[in-house]
């Protein structure tokens, strides 16, 4: 039996601001301590089988070989009696206060160190996403100068890029080492930069390289020669970029990809870029990144907000799954689905970039746990289309051991079979 996987989120964000004064816990800010039971009960009424869940990192991760394992063992002790599949969600966009920032050049081996712990402490867990949103992590915490470290410049940039890669990448060699058939899913966000005219073509095609460096050093995959200089010029060394061609583990990842409205760009001729809005939409840039990587697809984020009218969420439901289907047509291997996430977010909007307690409309249920109009509609997606999607050889078979399921099918093994006949 395999199984498409519609899913939800619960938000584990944990970014510094204030120069490291103030931490942003959505989890906290969201009231899942207190009300996690009442939120598990909302995932199974609504039919949904796969969670992207993860721990505060900051609580559990106390020091060297120190944790505080509490909620984490009654939370999956409980996903687990359930029957939910998690998608272990281990590092979302902070670091605990004992470690600084992604500036630190300790954290890769630090953080493979947690997630060997981790993997050994829920040995039933088989998928996982070890950092979520590099690319997003790396450039507002360095880049924008928004959170943790709060750089702005092309060197914080780089350093926060290659650790938090590498940590990603050690942290799967560590959970390997325990799951020797877990799955990794990236969950990256996926952007497309527009010219606005004829002399933002060079900026917007930097732009449109430079998106897909965090998963080209995941993935081993070699850059362009100005990537490359890029880099290099900006601390990355020839041994460091040696690394990630040689230790990568793209035979064991999903290509989880995250797409928002917001997530296509305007850029002028002076390289400043502005929203643009949905222009190619989530097939066609899902598209340039499935021929780039080849590698299994799911969609792993999307929401908006509800909005004025009240049908704003579930006409962008109604959208994105239909691009889904696109993709799946098209032949694309995708083996999943998101709404991201499962309760309203507080200060989304402004990504959390600032304290201010709004309250974004763009879950499936309120912050009171009553349901949205969208999350009516996805659990009837869920319910008109799981019979459905399984049928299809568009998706990949590993054991769930625990559960006696199994995920994804054939394209998956396809996709390793080309990748080994081509060396």
């Amino acid at each position: 039996m395999t199984h498409f996987m519609f899913s939800t989120g619960i938000e584990n964000s944990s970014p510094t601001i204030a120069h490291g004064r103030k931490r942003i816990d959505e989890m906290e800010l969201c009231d899942h301590y207190r009300r996690w039971r009442e939120d598990f009960d909302l995932v199974q009424d609504l039919g949904v089988k796969t969670l992207r869940y993860g721990l505060p990192l900051h609580r559990t991760w106390l020091g060297p070989g120190r944790y505080d394992w509490e909620f984490a063992d009654l939370a999956f002790g409980d996903l687990r009696r359930r029957r939910i599949i998690p998608i272990a969600d281990l590092c979302h966009f902070g670091v605990p206060d004992w470690i600084g920032d992604f500036q630190n050049p300790d954290f890769p081996e630090l953080f493979a160190c947690y997630a060997r712990a981790f993997a050994e402490r829920f040995p039933f867990v088989q998928l996982f996403t070890p950092v979520n949103e590099m690319f997003v992590c790396a450039t507002f915490s360095a880049a924008y100068g928004w959170w943790n470290e709060q750089l702005t410049s092309d060197a914080g940039f780089v350093a926060a890029l290659k650790h938090i890669v590498k940590g990603n990448v050690l942290a799967m060699h560590a959970i390997l080492l325990v799951r020797p058939d877990a799955i990794f899913v990236q969950s990256e966000s996926t952007e497309y930069f527009h010219a606005d005219n004829p002399r933002a073509i060079d900026p917007a095609e930097k732009l449109n390289e430079r998106r897909f460096l965090s998963l080209d050093l995941n993935y081993g995959r070699r850059v362009n020669s100005e990537m490359f200089c890029f880099l290099m010029d900006n601390g990355m060394r020839c041994e460091e970029y040696e690394f990630f061609m040689r230790e990568h583990l793209k035979s064991h990842c999903i290509m989880g990809n995250d797409y928002y409205e917001a997530n296509e760009h305007s850029v002028t001729a002076e390289g400043k870029t502005t929203s643009s809005g949905e222009i190619f939409g989530y097939n066609e840039i899902t598209r340039q990144y499935y021929e780039r990587y080849r590698l299994p697809v799911m969609h792993t984020e999307t929401n908006t907000c509800e909005g004025p009218r009240g049908d704003e969420a579930v006409r962008w439901l109604r959208k994105e799954w239909a691009n889904v289907l696109r993709v799946r047509n098209s032949g694309m291997p995708i083996v999943g689905f998101t709404w991201y996430s499962l309760i309203d977010q507080i200060d989304w909007d402004i990504a959390l970039r600032k304290a201010q307690g709004h309250i974004c409309p763009l879950g499936l249920y309120d912050l009171d746990r009553r349901p949205r109009a969208v999350g009516r509609a996805y659990k009837q997606l869920i319910a008109d289309w799981r019979e459905v999607l399984p049928a299809q050889s568009v998706c990949l078979t590993v054991p769930l051991a625990p559960y006696g399921e199994s995920l994804i099918g054939a394209a998956a093994r396809r996709s390793a079979a080309e990748r080994t006949e081509s060396g």
